[in-house]
């Protein structure tokens, strides 16, 4: 991992509508992630989609910037939701706000912060419970 190109990013839905409330556009959101990781154009080390807002913890490919990486992701899900739903619409707000990651200790940080998210904000009562987030995801592998 390149802590040099590693990021905590915070990224808001326009309005702040609970737009991932459903479970569809969630799961939706789950496979853009999954897919631009898979195309390597980011390592994905952790994440949580609440239902108004997406924190990641996310080391962009060398060729390309922060900014390019979130308009991937962003651009992406609205581009696939408004696909299905045969409308358009406004997802996200249009900027995003990030942290540089500075070394190990601020890396544990934002990773505990976002696996605990959804304790903090009452949708769960163990961080693993949550469906939409990297700490459910890895006690899925690991089962």
């Amino acid at each position: 991992m390149d802590l040099n190109r590693t990021f905590f990013v915070t990224t808001v839905c326009w309005q702040r509508v609970p737009f991932f409330k459903n479970a569809g556009k969630a799961e939706l959101l789950m496979e853009v992630l999954e897919h631009y990781q898979q195309e390597q154009k980011y390592a994905l080390h952790e994440f949580v989609i609440m239902p108004d807002h997406l924190h990641v913890l996310i080391t962009p490919a060398e060729d390309l910037s922060l900014e390019r990486t979130l308009q991937l992701i962003k651009g992406g899900f609205s581009y696939r939701v408004g696909k299905l739903e045969r409308k358009r619409g406004l997802v996200w707000q249009e900027s995003f706000t990030n942290h540089h990651v500075r070394d190990e200790d601020d890396y544990e940080g934002h990773a505990l912060y976002i696996r605990t998210n959804p304790v903090r904000a009452g949708l769960v009562e163990r961080a693993e419970d949550y469906p939409y987030s990297s700490a459910s995801v890895r006690r899925k592998r690991s089962a």
